[in-house]
């Protein structure tokens, strides 16, 4: 298992990693990418996790799930 971690300088990295990282792997971004109209609704399509960074306890419960789901289906 591996964690890729990436610095976005523009919405649209985002959409470029997305091609990049190998099929298994979900990207997890910040909910404020969800409002973006058209990127939004493309990170959305593509399975994209969204947190809220300014709510601490549920970034940590969408993490928290999200690891537990993977888990569950025994992927890395």
């Amino acid at each position: 298992p591996y964690v890729i971690v990436c610095n976005h300088q523009s919405s649209l990295d985002l959409l470029g990693m997305v091609e990049v990282i190998p099929e298994r792997c979900v990207p997890i971004a910040k909910k404020e990418l969800l409002y973006l109209g058209t990127v939004g609704w493309a990170c959305w399509l593509s399975g994209i996790i969204f947190i809220d960074r300014q709510r601490r306890a549920d970034a940590i419960e969408v993490i928290s799930q999200t690891a537990r789901a993977m888990l569950r289906d025994k992927v890395r």
